[in-house]
């Protein structure tokens, strides 16, 4: 199985880039810490899992080339014990290992629980029930690789069908809450949610839609202190022309979710953004993509996108405080 670890910094030496879409060669070697943190190849829609001393960053990985809009066919998984210094592990999964799919490895999400690793991923359905779907692998460790734990998917788009498009069900989000019972959330343009079956595999009632203002996609929950969060991508259609982070709060997962407003503006140089949050050693982390990036003679694009990450913070009543996003990521001392 390929296993790398590298810095920030050794990445300039594995792959011809630069610092941002220039491709300029003779840019400074970032520091460590700094964004964005993966620099080798094109990644997106980062989804965070803390396991004791390590956190693990699931990614898809776009090879877009030239003006490809997507080309994501498989996912990727990297993992820290100090958030400066990254491990790459091997490909965790192929869309192709969902026999049902036929294309596109989307934003996914993993979460742990009894003893095994879970991961959520849309993809889009072969012709059977057309539109994006959501599957679920199974894994023994959090690094892979991860199998089909169904044979189906778990979410089809016949099962939202008050949705305007065939894309409404993608960007899964699941958490655990503190009875133990754990819930999905998925959307575009409708965020939905539902809880799961113990066996993690299977829905267990029905699909709530819990729609918060600007709802665009990558929806993305956790839960701090007393509250829960629901964070995801925003576009107010009147006013922006990318999109932003927002997030609501609500005193249970069922809610109700109380609008909260912006968290943080647009990628630089990206139409989309996807939030992932974590608590991991004392600290809290809010993981973003761009397009500020190049590798080799390709310039960052809609597909082509790189992640980054930031300090999050919260105020004595819960709220976050906004974050503004950064070259210099989490290089320096929180504040």
């Amino acid at each position: 199985m390929m296993k790398r670890t590298f810095s920030a910094a050794a990445l300039v030496v594995l792959a011809t880039l630069a610092a941002g879409p220039s491709g300029a060669a003779d840019q400074p070697r970032p520091v460590p810490g700094s964004n964005p943190i993966i620099r080798d190849k094109f990644t997106a829609d980062p989804a965070p899992l803390v396991v004791g001393n390590t956190l693990y960053l699931y990614v898809d990985h776009d090879e877009a080339q030239r003006d490809e809009m997507f080309n994501m066919r498989e996912w990727l998984v990297y993992s820290t014990t100090d958030m400066k210094t990254w491990t790459e592990h091997a490909p965790i999964m192929k869309v192709s290992d969902f026999k049902w799919a036929k294309k596109d490895a989307w934003a996914p999400q993993a979460i742990e629980k009894n003893g095994k690793f879970y991961f959520y991923a849309p993809v889009e359905h072969d012709n059977t029930h057309p539109g994006k779907a959501i599957g679920v692998a199974v894994s023994d460790t959090p690094i892979g690789p991860f199998v089909d734990a169904r044979g189906s998917a778990l979410i089809t788009n016949e099962m939202t069908p008050k949705g305007p498009h065939s894309w409404e069900d993608i960007d899964p989000t699941v958490l655990t809450d503190t009875d133990g019972t754990t819930w999905i959330a998925w959307g575009n343009r409708n965020c939905y949610i539902a809880k799961l079956k113990p066996n993690m595999i299977e829905l267990d009632g029905p699909i709530t839609e819990i729609t918060p203002p600007h709802f665009e996609e990558a929806p993305w929950l956790h839960k701090h202190g007393k509250l829960y969060y629901l964070t995801y991508a925003s576009l107010d259609r009147a006013t922006q022309r990318d999109e932003h982070v927002s997030y609501a709060t609500a005193p249970a997962i069922t809610g109700p979710w109380t609008y909260r407003g912006e968290l943080t503006g647009s990628g630089k140089y990206s139409f989309t953004i996807h939030p992932g949050i974590a608590e991991f050693k004392g600290k809290s982390y809010l993981f973003l993509h761009n397009a500020d990036i190049a590798v080799g003679d390709q310039s960052g694009a809609v597909g082509r996108r790189a992640v980054t990450v930031e300090y999050l913070h919260y105020n004595p009543d819960g709220t976050m405080k906004p974050v503004v996003q950064t070259k210099a990521g989490i290089s320096v001392p929180s504040r």
